[in-house]
């Protein structure tokens, strides 16, 4: 009997070390929101002279998804945390850098959030976002509020606006997150429709 036991306890301790042998050995997935530059398409970087000096500054994220891990929709009240995907950087640091990246393209402009402006007027644009839903094989999505200020100019009213992005996308991961740097494309498009009347003076609504 206790010969039985024995020889039990030491299969349970075997097994749960193969068991964490397993999970240790697991891969890590890392992703990142920075969309790649596809096809030369992507400038070096715009003309300094008539570039649009712009500062992103600091923005909310959702508490719900403001984790290491991906976290994603299961069902119409449940989300799942997935251990073995994760974003390569804080996910705030990942839509700064990457929402910059898009808006230094879309204006065009250049980014002085982390540099001196030189005596320019800047245009501060303001992020809140609201929503960054994530559906594996269905949708990303993102809900931002946002507004543009332009530094030095107190006469000129900042615009707030409000953008709801939805992309579809396919099974996996990857897709997953290409749909978000899709979405994140898609915002700084709509901001730059705005921005550039904007800080030319003239009427300026949102998109």
């Amino acid at each position: 009997m206790i010969h039985a036991r024995k020889k039990r306890i030491a299969a349970i301790a075997a097994a749960s070390a193969a068991m964490l042998g397993a999970c240790a050995s697991a891969p890590v997935h890392y992703y990142t929101l920075v969309a790649p530059d596809v096809q030369n398409l992507v400038p070096a970087g715009p003309d300094t002279a008539t570039a649009i000096p712009f500062m992103l500054l600091a923005h909310a994220v959702p508490a719900e998804v403001d984790q290491p891990q991906l976290i994603v929709r299961t069902g119409a009240v449940q989300a799942a945390v997935l251990e073995g995907e994760r974003w390569i950087a804080p996910l705030g640091d990942e839509i700064q850098v990457a929402l910059g990246a898009d808006l230094a393209r879309a204006l065009p402009g250049q980014d002085v959030t982390a540099l001196a402006a030189g005596g320019k007027s800047v245009l501060h644009i303001q992020l809140n976002l609201r929503r960054f839903e994530s559906s594996p094989g269905a949708y990303a999505l993102i809900e931002a509020a946002w507004s543009l200020r332009l530094q030095g100019n107190s006469a000129q009213s900042p615009l707030t606006c409000t953008s709801t992005i939805r992309e579809g996308v396919e099974s996996g991961y990857d897709s997953l997150v290409r749909g978000h740097q899709r979405a994140l494309g898609r915002l700084a498009a709509a901001i730059a429709a705005a921005a550039r009347p904007y800080v030319a003076g003239q009427p300026a609504r949102c998109p």
